[in-house]
């Protein structure tokens, strides 16, 4: 269960050691049974955008080596993901619906895995995505746990998140790499006191100074996140009659085909992305579908139109900006609707060795007075501690800890009954 701040590269980490030990290991088993594919690893990520970009990070990784990549998401036609199975897979990059269906046609067989791997761990295991998790793990063809080797990676892990992560976790060891839960000091977090009546103009300020400032009066590309899919395009249509170009992402721009471009196979929401990486369109309107794990090279500003009911949420947008030692400006709207954060928000820019605006600490004093809880899961360690070393502790048990507390880093290992513990910061999460 491996835990590092966004943009700091979580995707090479399991990516290089699934691809050295395919190729160290035994050849792969290509021979279909009934055009049935058997890869020998699995990595599973909650959005198509996400699986794709997985997909094309491991095939670059892959280069040459022999390893096959292939990558089925839903939402797209199904027949050409068919056919790549059937050439041979090694590594099947997939969201959970779509593997599914795929195992339900008994196109896929998850009998020769032996390297499982969760992005984005925590989103995958909440209320919308467990059962399906549950089902592919537990209830298909796959070796159980212990006999494959499982990696779940985020940017946070909230305690309950790693409860429901243990289940399919043997013996575990629990990695924490950086600043966890928070966001790196390379992005600039401002907090602004926004009524919801002038968002709207205050966004447009923003746009405006951007421009003047950018290089040639070139607009820097922008990621403003709303709550809404109504909200969404509401504010793509305002701002493109306001001559700011921009696109949106969002879960009802999914299945069909882009009425402006002419006999290709794209898609809408690929279409977007596209057009926003090439500066097109450099303003992408999004939810929260567009919150983990993308890497967009060159975003130079993420704007949080509309706060989201969590911490966590919070720290995944901000991190498509500062991404690989590059700086970023990360900029919310707060305003009375969003007292509810305001604690969380306060400690997580003070951790991130920000400014925090004194009209903001008030709000979080306020709210701390008052009793509110504060919604950023497990305090302010809520992404770098491993939950048994609470529950070692409750219950009187050993188990070592090692790492650097004031980031949370550092390996967790406990044997079972976390009686005795093993833990070492140079221990290969392979070994």
């Amino acid at each position: 269960m491996a835990c590092a701040q966004t943009g700091s590269g979580k995707t090479a980490a399991f990516c290089f050691p699934i691809i050295s030990w395919i190729m160290r290991g035994p050849p792969a088993q290509r021979q279909h049974v009934s055009r049935t594919a058997y890869p020998s690893a699995l990595i599973l990520s909650p959005t198509r955008e996400l699986s794709i970009q997985i997909h094309e990070e491991t095939r670059k990784f892959s280069y040459q080596t022999g390893v096959r990549v292939v990558v089925a998401y839903g939402g797209a036609p199904i027949n050409q993901q068919l056919r790549d199975l059937e050439r041979g897979v090694d590594i099947l990059v997939a969201t959970p619906g779509r593997l599914v269906d795929l195992l339900e046609r008994a196109r896929v067989s998850l009998q020769s895995i032996r390297y499982l791997a969760l992005d984005e761990a925590d989103r995958m295991l909440d209320m919308g995505f467990e059962p399906q998790i549950r089902r592919i793990v537990e209830q298909m063809d796959m070796p159980a746990r212990g006999q494959r080797q499982t990696m779940l990676f985020s940017a946070t892990f909230p305690s309950e998140i790693q409860r429901l992560a243990s289940d399919f976790l043997s013996n575990y060891i629990f990695l924490a790499v950086g600043r966890v839960g928070s966001s790196t000091d390379l992005i600039v977090q401002r907090v602004e006191f926004v009524l919801d009546s002038d968002k709207r103009s205050h966004l447009m300020d923003l746009l405006h100074a951007q421009k003047v400032n950018g290089a040639h009066g070139k607009q820097a590309l922008t990621l403003v996140f709303v709550e809404t899919k109504k909200g969404a395009d509401s504010l793509e249509h305002w701002l493109c009659m306001n001559e700011f170009p921009a696109t949106t992402i969002h879960g009802d721009r999914t299945q069909q085909a882009s009425e402006s471009i002419i006999h290709q196979t794209c898609y809408e929401r690929e279409c977007a992305l596209r057009s926003f990486k090439s500066g097109a369109t450099p303003i992408l309107v999004a939810t929260d579908v567009a919150a983990r794990g993308l890497d967009i090279p060159h975003v130079a500003h993420v704007v949080n139109f509309d706060l989201p009911n969590d911490i966590d949420d919070y720290v995944h947008r901000i991190g498509r900006t500062g991404r690989a030692g590059k700086s970023g400006l990360a900029t919310a709207f707060f305003n009375e609707n969003n007292s509810y954060l305001a604690r969380s928000l306060a400690e997580l820019m003070q951790e991130a060795n920000q400014e925090v605006p004194q009209w903001l600490s008030r709000y979080a004093a306020a709210r701390s007075s008052y009793g509110g809880r504060n919604r950023r899961s497990g305090g302010a360690r809520f992404g770098g501690r491993d939950f048994r070393r609470d529950s070692s502790s409750r219950s009187g048990g050993g188990g070592d800890y090692y790492g650097d507390s004031g980031y949370g880093g550092g390996a967790y290992g406990v044997s079972s009954g976390y009686g005795s513990g093993y833990g070492n910061p140079g221990l290969s999460a392979w070994d």
